[in-house]
């Protein structure tokens, strides 16, 4: 059984690894790719470089894993070896959980909470059942667990304020037309930030790896201000010399820093996912070295030196996960979006209670500093952050001074927490200082600062979320596997590699969803030309409307069948489809700015053509959600007439809808007064069945809740008729 739990532990380790990186990657890729800073094979590269050499030198971290939050002399062999096993399974259960409710999740703080939940079950399990005297207390590093847990939180506050205050003194330094003044002072600028990358990445980072000579790093140690000038000044010679060569050194700068940040992620985050796995073979390997499995696991309090082979199959299959994982290129995209510099940023939140009040606080404290503000400095400040258009901007979410801020910012702080032992979450390190950024480069204007907020305060929602359910979960996992003994770990295990399998099968469907999306056609033809976006959109129009045909079709069956299940599902799309529907306002402003003068006077149809999907798709959202409430509340069903009635308005619906869909395919809008007659004939059909069931009402009465259901789905498919043959009537003209 020892054996089967060390290689249960090994391969969740490599899922681990490939997961984790899947989704930080963008922790030190964002800065890189969201100012394009190079392509995107050599970004990969250094990003490469500095996850082999963080890894390598990342082993003092692992002990956070074996006796970071308890005590292991307290521990048995087998108990020990429980704990490790019961917080990888309840892992693996917490994430598919978060992400089936698309909640954010932490890796590190999944780590920490769950080896507390471990710790405090066995423990308690061991209270419970006599076999020791000791308190819960004497079980639990308490000191140490607080210390890690008020560093995460800590470090949440940190790297926002630093972000901002440090962006806010470089934009106002350079601006956002800095060339100029680049040209004259960038040396000394970006020699700061390569030397703060330096002396935290090296001196800090690497001073237990035994690449540094000891000497060396005890006199920088004892020399701090002197080191840090001097090396801010070979700095600025090297980066001024590369600049008299016309080189940029804001390349070097992110690159540097991409590697920078990329060592820190490596050496602060791989603990976590293969520190409880390596935690588990070090017992085993103890064990065994002792013949016979010891009482008490208390060697796991020495100080570890990693395996190098380990480390470096680590840091091989991180590495490979870099370049192939199209996940992480998604998670890429979603964060540069949520920290672009546009004010059309996509909104992927609806704004909250909160999130209004803090803008309207944030506003009203702005007013009261501008009224004592002179107005020549406001006049200044306001110069210095006014803003490039477009066409100069070019196709990035940042600049480059933006980037190298990001980077520094994150890297020093991630190699502060790693000199100190602390498994920060790089995840909300960079989050954090990327939304700092964001704000001082004024980002986060009226239009979207709402949403913006309303996603940082999701993500440190999550942290607490993710706290509690890790630790939940695994002292209940740890208990059955401690009570259940080898049943109930082979048991365990199987259900949770069945949730594994379930989770990328899952997670495959839905990336082909993303990749096969209307909406990244319809982005790709805008940049070669307004007539391949209009073609583009007219096959997005088109499939929207054949998706509302089905899930009308579907959702009218089903409650005739009283079908919770079918219901269910098309609330589901019916949701996804107004939601995306919302987000096509946003993505069609791009095209209006680029249409031509002598298309400008047909811009106004793109616009209604947008409006009256969102209204149909409201329409359909509105017919879907009662249907499903009727029956899930075991309403009673329609009558015989009422199904009738209702049939007659599908059959009309569904020939109206196939007609429509048959002109979107030919792009021929000759039968576009038969469209209007059915329309007509349509409504009278509707009026006809209101009268119908009005009259029923008055004779026999009937369900109430029935009779509004009915009423609703009448009302919603005459709007969502009248909203559809509005579409065609705006797509004949621009189309024509």
């Amino acid at each position: 059984m020892d054996l089967f739990i060390v290689i249960t532990l090994a391969v969740l380790a490599v899922m681990g690894i490939i997961v984790g990186v899947s989704n930080d990657a963008v922790n030190f890729l964002n800065s890189a790719f969201g100012s394009k800073v190079a392509k995107k094979n050599v970004i990969l590269a250094v990003a490469g470089v500095g996850v082999m050499v963080g890894v390598m030198t990342s082993s003092g971290m692992m002990d956070v894993a074996r006796s970071g939050v308890f005590y292991p002399g307290m521990f048995s062999y087998q108990e020990v070896m429980i704990l490790f096993l019961g917080m990888m399974l309840s892992n693996i259960i917490l994430l598919d959980i978060y992400n089936s409710l698309g909640l954010p999740t932490s890796t590190t703080v999944s780590l920490v909470f769950g080896l507390l939940g471990s710790a405090m079950a066995l423990a308690l399990y061991n209270i419970w059942s006599g076999t020791t005297t000791a308190s819960l207390g004497e079980f639990i590093n308490s000191g140490n667990a607080l210390a890690i847990v008020s560093g995460i939180l800590l470090s949440v506050v940190l790297a926002f304020i630093s972000g901002h205050i440090l962006m806010y003194i470089s934009r106002v330094i350079f601006s956002f037309r800095y060339n100029k003044v680049f040209s004259r002072y960038g040396a000394l600028w970006c020699g700061i930030t390569l030397a703060g990358i330096i002396y935290f990445t090296v001196f800090k980072g690497l001073k237990s790896s035994g690449l540094i000579p000891a000497a060396i790093t005890a006199y920088v140690n004892e020399n701090t201000t002197i080191a840090l000038l001097v090396l801010w000044v070979c700095s600025s010679i090297l980066l001024w010399i590369l600049q008299r060569f016309n080189v940029n050194i804001l390349r070097v700068s992110i690159l540097a820093g991409t590697f920078s940040l990329a060592l820190a992620f490596a050496g602060n985050d791989l603990v976590n996912f293969i520190g409880v796995p390596y935690a588990g073979y070090d017992s085993y390997m103890i064990a065994h070295a002792a013949g016979e499995a010891p009482a008490s696991m208390s060697a796991l309090s020495n100080p570890t030196q990693a395996n190098f082979w380990i480390m470096c199959i680590a840091g091989v299959i991180m590495v490979i996960t870099l370049f192939t994982s199209k996940k992480a290129m998604r998670v890429i995209e979603t964060e540069r979006k949520l920290s672009s510099q546009s004010e059309e940023a996509p909104v992927h939140s609806e704004a909250t209670i909160a999130s209004r009040g803090i803008v309207r606080g944030a506003r009203a404290l702005n007013d009261a500093i501008e009224a004592i503000t002179p107005q020549g400095v406001k006049d200044w400040i306001n110069s210095r952050f006014e803003q490039l258009p477009a066409e100069e901007r070019g196709d990035v979410n940042y600049d480059l001074i933006r980037a190298t801020v990001n980077l520094t910012a994150a890297a020093i702080l991630i190699s502060i927490g790693t000199q100190l032992k602390l498994p920060l979450s790089t995840t909300y390190v960079v989050f954090m200082v990327s939304m700092g950024t964001s704000l001082a480069d004024r980002a986060w204007g009226r239009e979207s600062a709402v949403y913006r907020i309303t996603g940082v305060t999701t993500v440190i929602m999550g942290w607490f979320i993710t706290a509690v359910g890790g630790f939940i979960i695994a002292i209940a996992v740890t208990l059955i596997l401690a009570y259940g003994g080898k049943v109930a770990i082979i048991a365990v295990t199987i259900i949770c590699v069945g949730l594994i399998i379930k989770s990328n099968v899952s997670g495959k469907k839905t990336a082909e969803k993303v990749e096969e999306s209307a909406v990244a056609k319809i982005g790709d033809a805008l940049k070669q030309s307004p007539e391949e976006a209009l073609i583009a959109y007219t096959e997005h129009v088109c499939a929207s409307m054949e998706k509302v045909t089905m899930i009308y079709d579907r959702t009218i069956v089903a409650v005739f069948k009283e079908n919770r299940k079918v219901l269910r599902d098309m609330v589901r799309e019916a949701e996804e489809f107004y939601h995306s529907t919302r987000q096509q306002k946003y993505e069609l402003l791009p095209l209006l700015r680029n249409l031509q003068d002598s298309d400008v006077n047909t811009g106004h149809y793109y616009v209604q053509v947008v409006d009256y999907i969102s209204e149909t798709s409201k329409a359909l959202l509105h017919i879907t959600r009662p249907c499903y409430k009727h029956v899930d509340n075991n309403h009673t069903g329609l009558s015989k007439e009422q199904v009738y009635d209702l049939k007659r308005i599908n059959d009309r619906v569904e020939e109206i809808f196939g007609e429509i869909n048959n002109m979107l395919l030919t792009r021929s809008f000759e039968n576009m007064d038969k469209v209007l007659n059915m329309r007509d004939e349509m409504f009278d059909l509707i009026d006809e069945v209101m009268q119908n069931q009005l009259r029923r009402l008055r004779d026999t009465g009937g369900s109430s809740s029935a009779n509004m259901l009915f009423f609703n789905i009448l009302t919603e498919t005459k709007t969502m008729i009248l909203h559809s043959r509005n579409i065609m009537k705006s797509l004949e003209h621009f189309i024509r």
